[in-house]
Parts: C-alpha cells; structure tokens; sequence
C-alpha cells in the first residue's frame, strides 16, 4: 500500500486527488495533509482519512496542526510518505517539490511552477536521489504516456493542446474591456483562479511548455501549441519517423492524478468513458499568436533558463491579481510580465535561496510597475 501525503488538499487539485483515493481504498493510505488557509476543510479530510500530520500556510492551525511557511515541508519530512502529491498554487510550491525529492520521495507533480522556476534544481535533485517526477497537468500527464516504451532520443516533437480559452475567438482591440467575471468562465475545465486567468491569457501554456522542456529533456524548439476546443486529445508526441501518439480522455483530472499514483501500472477507474458510438469532432487550430503573446514571452525567458522564467511567473501571479482587483486592464497582465522580464534580465542565480530571492525581487518590481 502506497503512502500519500497532499499538498494543497482543500484546492481542486487535492480534493480530486482524495476523490482517486476514495476509489481505490485498498491501495492508498494517506498519512499527510497540507493547505493554505483552510483549516475547516483540513480537519473534515484529516478526520475521515484518520490522518494526523497535518500543515497550513496561515494563519495558525490550533491544537495538532503545524503552521508558517514551512508547514508543508514539515508534513513530508514527519509522515515519511511514498508519494507526495504538490497541489499548491504558485511559487510557493517550489521549495515543498524541492524536498520532496531531497528526501527520496517520488513527487507527483501539478504545481508546474516548481520547474518553471526551478527546473534546474528540481531535476537535478530528483536525478541524484534517484526518485522520478510524474506529471499530473492533463498536458504532460498525456506526453508521459505517450513516451512509455520510447526511446527519448526519437522525439521530434511535444505538442501540447490548449483550450483557446473563452477569448479565442474573440477581436482582440476589444481585449481591454474584458472583466474578470468573463475571464474566469473557463469553457472546459473547472480550475483555480489564477490557472483560469492564465489560461485566458495563454500564459497558461506557455508556462507549460516551460514544464516541458525540463520534465522531457527538450529544448524550446522542439515543443508546439496548438488550440483544440474539444480538450479531448490531452497532448501528443511526433517521434522521428513522423508517426504522432496522441493521449484521449473526456476532461477529468482524476485520470492524469491516478496514473501518477499509479505509476507504473495502470488502476480501474469508475470515471466516464469516451464516448465512441457518436460523431465525435476533433479540431486543431494554431495559437494566434498576435492576440496571446505569452507563448513568445514563455520562449524568450527559456533563453536564460535560470532566470527569466521565475521573474516571468512571478509577474504574472503579480499582475493576475491586480487585474482580478480591477487594477489592470485584461491586455496588461502580460505587458507587464514582458517589462519586469526587462528590468530583470542581467540577474544570475546559483542557488535554490538566490532563486527565492529573484523570486520576490520580480513580485517587487511587477508591482512597482502596477503603481
């Protein structure tokens, strides 16, 4: 029976993971539970999972619960768990990953901004103890699979799918108009507010294709976007004989969460099939690229790949908020996120702690640019 700790289990993404540990009671026992705030919803799973090692961000937790900023890192280190599963939102995220695999453990990962802003270190430290990262985004979950039994060296290309979001097809000179309330209606998946946003934006996917380069091995060149609506075709791989794999399921995180738990087997899941007795339309767009710069942003910043994608994450958490406060315009967010990028770029990172530091210094000068 496989050991589960969750980090960020009141979020989407922890709650969807203790729906998959509801399925499959036999294989799983969860010994570890780390949130943000949630403290409520933390003590109803601890209570029907019987889990004791419990952890929030803030504020304090009360009686049997650890609190502060290293919360999460506290409930790997004390309920010695097989699996952690890193559901946090943001670069917060970065230095639970980062322990996770220094303490040997295998990290099933859906917090991509700990390789976006730390994929160096990430990998390396995984590389050294020996211990794999499992995707857990629907996108490289999909490529994951689709790589199982390949030989990496044949990759020609990653393709990773996009909803468009709810503006693709919306002109861009009306952009500055949209509300947060029109962003957040995400037209496939149900997510977070900051993951909606970015994936209005495409900042989403470009994130992704940051995650991508370091969890395959590629560089930038060798990884596409391309706008698929129906968000049945999760991602796909072109292999150096120009044959293309593709992964298909209906949208439903507990799919990608369970194969990470899984892993190296696949488990039953009672979950919908796809339906194949109906017409079922695929289409396959290219990104406009001119309405949804961050696919160019996301390219830039892996040209300093220890640099610019943590200032470029970093801005954007910044300037998501600030439009979801009604600070910014819809068109701002990634104007801002290319400037502070700029004023950014000639810093050099060594370090896990320097990279924390470059971290909060771009927080720092996004929002300057914000007042």
């Amino acid at each position: 029976m496989k050991r589960i700790a969750v980090l960020g289990s009141t979020g989407s993404i922890g709650e969807s993971t203790l729906e998959v540990l509801r399925m499959r009671p036999d294989e799983f026992r969860l010994v570890g539970l780390a949130a943000g705030k949630n403290t409520g919803r933390l003590r109803e799973q601890a209570e029907e999972f019987r889990v004791e090692i419990l952890g929030v961000s803030s504020p304090p937790g009360g009686q049997g619960i650890m609190s502060g900023e290293d919360a999460a890192l506290e409930v790997i280190r004390r309920s010695e768990p097989d699996i952690v599963v890193n559901g946090i939102s943001g670069a917060a995220g970065f230095l639970p990953s980062l322990e996770a695999v220094r303490q040997g453990v295998a990290l099933a990962l859906a917090n991509k901004e700990s390789l976006v802003i730390g994929g160096r270190f990430l990998t390396e430290a995984a590389c050294r103890n020996g211990v794999p990262i499992l995707p857990v985004d629907s996108e490289h979950s999909a490529v994951f699979q689709c790589l199982a039994g390949e030989n990496p060296e044949n990759i020609r290309r990653i393709i990773l799918t996009a909803s468009g979001g709810p503006f693709r097809q919306r002109p861009k000179e009306t952009f500055s108009s949209i509300t947060p309330a029109e962003a957040l209606n995400h037209p496939t998946w149900s997510m977070g507010r900051r993951i909606t946003i970015d994936s209005a934006t495409l900042m989403n996917k470009g994130l992704e294709m940051i995650e991508a380069c370091w969890l395959f091995g590629v560089g930038m060149d060798s990884i596409e976007v391309t706008v698929h609506p129906q968000s049945i075709v999760h991602s796909m791989v072109e292999f150096a004989d120009r044959s293309i794999k593709a992964q298909l399921s209906l949208p439903d995180m507990r799919m990608a969460i369970a194969y990470a738990l899984s892993w190296p087997e696949r488990i039953a899941l009672p979950l919908a099939p796809l339906p194949t007795d109906t017409a079922l339309r695929l289409d396959f767009f290219p990104p406009d690229q001119d309405k949804f710069p961050s696919l160019a942003v996301a390219r830039r910043a892996m040209g300093r790949p220890s640099v610019l994608p943590c200032v470029m994450n970093a801005a954007d958490e910044v300037a998501v908020e600030a439009f979801l406060k009604g600070a910014i315009g819809f068109d701002g967010i990634v104007e801002v996120v290319k400037k502070t990028m700029d004023m950014l770029d000639t810093f050099e990172v060594e370090t896990p702690e320097e990279l924390i530091a470059l971290d909060k210094n771009a927080r720092k000068t996004a929002g300057a640019l914000l007042s």
